[in-house]
């Protein structure tokens, strides 16, 4: 049997009813009965672009928002919020592939493609298809990390603002500066990036390692962000080294300073290799802090424990999102990279992030508000109140599915999806490859 598309009525006004919302979306909600699995039957009443109403399915009334449309039973999401990404690197993998999918040929295959490459038009071209994938799958509001290793700071802000500019009231789009902490040693250089990313109204972002001077290097940095107004992003202990604790090293800075901005941490792969003693006193820490922790585990699957012996690996590269969720601290999956060397296959599909966590972290036996790890939860680490929620007033950004339960959402790509942006069906196609394919006969 096929499955139509809804059509809209050009008025505006309009009411999805047969259709199931999760608890983790609409919190607060009274009146709806919640199966197992946490999906209630209701209706969503659409005027003017946003969501007038919710209610059980037992309220609805004809003519209340506009005509009755049937979804069949599906599920609806709100639109999803991809919050660590990297789209100056994306696509680049025709023309520079991981020569062995580890982590060290990763970083050397990026650094020649990008001394190489990067020029403000392979960039833009790359950031562009990019976000016409993820606006194809329904994503609503986006960060990506930027190289910022000079000479590309001066090449890939000033495209990231004009790509801001063109996406606007499509996709929401941040960015975070991207370099080893070592190198904020460069005081001047240092000072003259983070007026760079304060100026393009940016995230101060690092990768974090065990540098014997880390704790000065973030003090620098949270400086920095104080006086600046910034938030921060960095990547952590993406490594299976047990001495790898510069997610500790970040918490303790944060107190230290009395941080007020939002804090985003990514990776923190080692976590689960450290002692259940070590884990606690630092989760304990990262909760007092109040910092946000994205795992990434389609990448970091691919890259950590990859056995250089054809050997096959131990464990999954994830972090211990679990015992984060469980003392408070606000966790978030998302895509990292796409068709580059860190990470050879995606294509900013939050979906496929969350189906693939749903397996690798075991986001069921309970689904408890797991379905928040793709909306609520990243939008309220990125600042985003109109965003990751379906809640009356605001923003009508929708995806619905065909899927009637977990197993069937998960089960299939749910490539025919219907995607409703500000009240209105939009037909979001994504690119072909081919697109590109000028860019890799470089």
């Amino acid at each position: 049997m096929t499955h139509s598309p809804l059509a809209l009525p050009a008025s505006g006004q309009y009411t999805l009813a047969n259709l199931r919302l999760h608890r983790a979306h609409v919190a607060d909600m009274q009146g709806l009965a919640y199966d197992a699995e946490g999906f209630a039957r209701a209706v969503i009443g659409i005027a003017d672009g946003r969501i007038a109403s919710i209610g059980s399915e037992d309220s609805a009334s004809d003519g209340a928002h506009g005509p009755m449309l049937d979804c069949r039973g599906g599920i609806a999401f709100p639109a999803f919020v991809d919050c660590h990404t990297h789209i100056d690197k994306g696509h680049i993998w025709p023309r520079k592939p991981n020569p062995d999918g580890s982590f060290p040929g990763a970083l050397n295959a990026v650094g020649e493609d990008r001394r190489a490459n990067w020029s403000a038009d392979d960039v833009a071209r790359r950031m562009e298809f990019s976000l016409a994938c993820a606006y194809a799958h329904g994503t609503k509001a986006l960060r990506t990390h930027l190289d910022s290793v000079a000479p590309q700071e001066d090449i890939s802000w000033p495209v990231f603002a004009a790509m801001r500019e063109r996406w606007k009231g499509r996709i929401e789009l941040q960015a975070a500066c991207l370099f080893g902490i070592d190198e904020a040693r460069n005081e001047a250089w240092f000072d003259r990036l983070a007026g760079i990313v304060a100026g393009h109204r940016g995230v101060l972002g690092a990768v974090t390692y065990m540098v014997p001077d880390l704790d000065h290097l973030l003090d620098r940095m949270f400086e920095k962000a104080i006086a600046l107004g910034l938030d921060l992003d960095f990547h952590a202990d993406e490594t299976d080294d047990v001495n790898a604790v510069s997610l500790d090293r970040i918490a303790a800075a944060a107190l230290r300073h009395g941080f007020e901005g939002r804090i985003l941490v990514g990776h923190c792969c080692s976590l689960a290799r450290q002692p259940d003693d070590a884990v606690k006193a630092t989760l304990d820490k990262v909760a007092r802090a109040g910092l946000s922790v994205v795992s990434l585990p389609m990448c970091n699957m691919y890259l950590q424990d990859r056995r250089m012996d054809n050997t096959t690996p131990r464990w999954r590269g994830v972090t211990l999102l679990h015992e984060m969720a469980a003392r408070g601290i606000n966790v978030a999956v998302a895509s990292d990279n796409t068709r580059d060397p860190f990470y050879a296959y995606g294509d900013l599909d939050v979906l496929e992030v969350y189906r693939e966590a749903t397996r690798i972290l075991h986001f069921d036996h309970p689904v408890g508000l797991w379905p928040a790890a793709v909306t609520a939860n990243p939008a309220r680490a990125m600042g985003l109140e109109d965003a990751g929620a379906l809640k009356p007033g605001a923003t009508a950004d929708l995806v619905l599915f065909r899927g009637r339960s977990l197993t069937e959402l998960l089960s299939r790509p749910e490539s025919r999806r219907t995607l409703i942006c500000a009240g209105k069906l939009i037909d979001a196609t994504v690119p072909d490859y081919q697109d590109l394919d000028d860019l890799m006969e470089l």
